[in-house]
């Protein structure tokens, strides 16, 4: 009789179902614990900034991701000196791996960051109504062609600073043109108030190239359209212009050091007591508080020639999104957050800075801090800009290397802006 061996299947099978049943166990526990726990981790967004603004946009960032606990915004501290941090984001961009999801842009760098294809179009995060609320020159700085790629943080604008209790001693108003500037400032010098009637800056630098910009736009002259790449350097009116600033050492108005001099050394000169007027930049004001002409100079928009407007140098900084983030819309939520009017108030508050948002001039609690905002609007919302083309840099190291080269006499004014034309309209056809 023939006796069949039980086999083990039923073992067999016991263990394979323990098996499945452990592998589907494991699936639920990823699914429904281990998953849900890695996707709640915060969305890292980075920006790069120097450190000594990056240590003030701490409450910034700590508000921000009280209020935003989905994203963690990481800012990297960099070198204080912006060349270098344009250096260390350009760096980044062309290895292909840029670790950053913001960029902290100074307003110059915005055509070749947009022209290398290194930054989002913002026009699709924003409407009309939206930039009507900010200065139209920190929008227009923020445009390259049809995109708009940086949206406004803080400002900048070149004025005038001038000495009300030197020109109520001469019995003299503000000049507004530059013949009535040149008028004041030899009045002052012969009457003993001041030893120096102007100073600028006049070394060569982006200092140079962003102060021309305004005594251009003053005669009714410009550098680069950027529309039409047409150069405007070799115009009789530009040609004015840099006569105008060679008149005033001629004529002892401004010292001939000042071919040497950039911000803080016309600052210092201004505070010291000996100088009626001064072009610079909105932080002189603060700074002159604690001199002592304290209490007795003023701002105003820069002079012009009879016919033609004041312009006022834009500057500033502000945010763009870079193409390679691969979380644009949290890094858009950073951005609007920090560029909102609260944020805004108190980082203005905290630092004197100059707002981008139009309200902020006259808002109660800054002009409590600050009672000559609302004169600073006036200054600086006659912006002039300086050409917004991939190529800025470059063209800006021709006009400095041949406005230098005049102002100190090398080159008449007529030979030194005829060869920049000619070498920028160069550079523009290749």
């Amino acid at each position: 009789m023939l006796v069949l061996k039980r086999l083990p299947f039923p073992k067999f099978r016991s263990t394979f179902w323990r098996w499945l049943g452990l592998v589907y166990a494991t699936l639920l526990i990823i699914q429904f614990i281990i998953l849900p726990v890695f996707s709640q981790q915060p969305v890292k967004i980075r920006v790069m900034m120097q450190a000594l603004e990056a240590a003030q946009w701490e409450p910034i960032e700590a508000a921000f991701e009280a209020d935003n606990p989905d994203i963690d915004l990481e800012i990297i501290k960099a070198p204080n000196a912006t060349n270098l941090v344009e250096d260390l984001y350009t760096s980044a961009f062309l290895l292909g791996d840029s670790p950053y999801d913001l960029v902290y842009l100074d307003i110059v760098w915005v055509p070749k960051f947009a022209a290398a294809g290194w930054l989002q179009d913002l026009s699709d995060f924003v409407d009309e109504a939206e930039i009507n609320q900010f200065l139209k020159g920190d929008i227009e700085g923020g445009r390259y062609q049809d995109g708009l790629y940086r949206w406004p943080f803080r400002s900048d604008g070149g004025m005038l600073y001038y000495r009300t209790d030197l020109l109520e001693k001469a019995g003299l108003q503000p000049p507004e043109t530059f013949a009535e500037l040149l008028e004041a400032s030899q009045t002052l010098q012969d009457q003993g108030l001041a030893e120096w009637g102007y100073v600028w800056q006049g070394k060569q630098y982006e200092g140079l190239a962003a102060m021309f910009v305004e005594i251009l736009a003053g005669h009714g002259a410009y550098w680069v359209n950027p529309e039409t790449l047409e150069v405007g350097l070799d115009s009789d009116e530009a040609i004015a212009a840099l006569e105008f600033l060679k008149e005033t050492v001629a004529q002892g108005i401004s010292p001939a050091g000042v071919t040497t001099y950039a911000e803080e050394e016309t600052r210092r000169l201004f505070q010291s007591g000996n100088t009626a007027f001064l072009r610079n930049w909105p932080y002189v004001f603060a700074l002159a508080e604690d001199s002592d002409i304290a209490g007795n100079y003023a701002i105003k928009p820069m002079v012009h020639a009879p016919g033609a407007d004041s312009g006022a140098c834009q500057g500033g900084w502000g945010l763009g999104i870079a193409k390679s983030t691969k979380h644009p819309e949290e890094a858009w939520r950073v951005l609007e957050f920090i560029s909102s009017e609260a944020n805004q108030r108190e980082f203005v508050l905290a630092t004197g800075y100059v707002p981008s948002r139009i309200s902020l001039f006259t808002d109660e609690a800054i002009v409590a801090k600050y009672p000559h905002y609302p004169e600073l609007l006036k200054a600086i919302e006659n912006a002039a800009l300086r050409p917004p083309i991939a190529q800025y840099a470059q063209a800006s190291d021709i006009l400095q290397r041949y406005l230098s080269a005049a102002l100190t006499n090398k080159l008449t004014p007529s030979q030194a802006l005829k060869t920049a034309a000619r070498e920028t309209r160069s550079l523009l056809a290749r």
